[in-house]
């Protein structure tokens, strides 16, 4: 038995969700929280026999492509609090899926 812990942004968690029950998998959802951008993301938790592993992953990476983002940033100039601060946006890379794989010794649905 193993399971699939695969991190994925909230955008993608919805598709990635109903993609895996489609093909009668079983998910737990957890909501967290990336440090990068701070922005939300979602933790998914499938249990699934290990021939099945290579599938959830093919699953996973289909949906959860790695895409460009523009997000606001700013720097403060004079270093002091007489400066000012200037906004600038930048471009970053979001998307795509960490994924771990654990062996699991005992699994009990009650």
């Amino acid at each position: 038995m193993k399971l699939v812990i695969a991190i994925v942004q909230d955008e993608d968690s919805i598709d990635v969700t109903e993609a895996l029950t489609e093909e009668d998998y079983r998910v737990t959802k957890l909501a967290t929280t990336g440090g990068f951008l701070k922005s939300g993301n979602t933790t998914l938790m499938v249990g699934i026999e290990e021939e099945k592993v290579q599938a959830v992953i093919d699953i996973i990476k289909n949906i959860c492509k790695k895409r460009k983002e523009t997000i606001v940033t700013s720097s403060a100039f004079g270093g002091n609090e007489g400066g000012y601060t200037q906004q600038y946006p930048i471009q970053v890379d979001v998307g795509g899926a960490t994924i771990f794989v654990i062996d699991v010794d005992q699994f009990v649905k009650i």
